[in-house]
């Protein structure tokens, strides 16, 4: 029997090998959207290559997001920003059969949500106090149809999806973004089958009414201590509708 540890490494695809020289070139160079890559000559020469191997390896890229193939006399490969939408659904594709349970992801807010909300609360133009409020009223009146039910449920979600845009830090703001995705997709795809949750959604509410008050008097603090009473609620109401999406689905239909 071969001895494990002195088994071989696997060997890496010579495309997948371009494909990361590629990345680290964009890198250090410090590329921007909209710049171009070598042509094909150059890459083929410069990685001793068949065009065949430099096509699969551009394929890989534009695949992943990172470039855009345009063809014709003036064509060429350019350099493009990754969507959040397409990292976001990647992500989540991922996770899809891990199957993180509401309190996980609601614990993950609780943690990220009061810093966003305090490292926002300055940026915060009087555009985005007027979309922030818009979402409010939005909530204001019980729902008359499942459909509006759903678009309040987006509306509280995009409220919060609005303070991660202006935390300025980008990792902050795609955690935050990503983690309202999954919440999202929970709404949608589980709690739809629950009955209106009316006490919840005034809990949000009179939160999102608070928070847009503490953000209109430019105070970070109070919005980080009322973001983290907001979602230390959420959090207590998650467990509670969990337990009754629980209890739904085992009674028989």
């Amino acid at each position: 029997m071969q001895d494990k540890t002195l088994a071989s490494p696997k060997r890496i695809k010579r495309a997948d090998q371009i494909v990361e020289s590629i990345k680290r070139w964009v890198a250090i160079n410090n590329k921007q959207p909209g710049d171009r890559l070598p042509n094909e000559k150059e890459l083929m020469e410069q990685f001793e290559c068949s065009k065949g191997t430099v096509r699969e390896a551009l394929k890989s890229l534009e695949v992943q997001g990172l470039i855009s193939i345009k063809t014709g006399p003036n064509g060429g490969a350019v350099l493009m920003r990754v969507e959040f939408s397409k990292a976001s659904e990647l992500l989540r594709n991922f996770l899809h059969f891990e199957q993180p349970c509401g309190t996980e992801i609601y614990a993950l807010r609780t943690l990220i949500e009061p810093e966003i909300a305090a490292l926002a609360t300055p940026n915060l133009s009087a555009e985005d106090l007027d979309e922030l409020q818009a979402l409010v009223d939005r909530c204001e009146t019980p729902p008359d149809s499942f459909e509006e039910r759903m678009a309040q449920r987006v509306a509280e979600l995009e409220f919060h999806v609005v303070l991660a845009r202006r935390c300025q830090n980008s990792m902050l703001e795609f955690i935050g973004r990503f983690v309202n995705d999954m919440i999202r997709d929970l709404v949608f795809f589980k709690k739809s089958e629950l009955p209106e949750q009316r006490e919840f959604s005034c809990a949000n509410l009179n939160y999102h009414k608070r928070l847009l008050s503490a953000f209109r008097a430019g105070d970070a603090e109070q919005a980080r201590e009322l973001m983290l009473q907001h979602m230390q609620s959420a959090e207590h109401f998650n467990r509670e509708l969990e337990g009754q999406l629980n209890q739904h689905f085992l009674t028989p239909q």
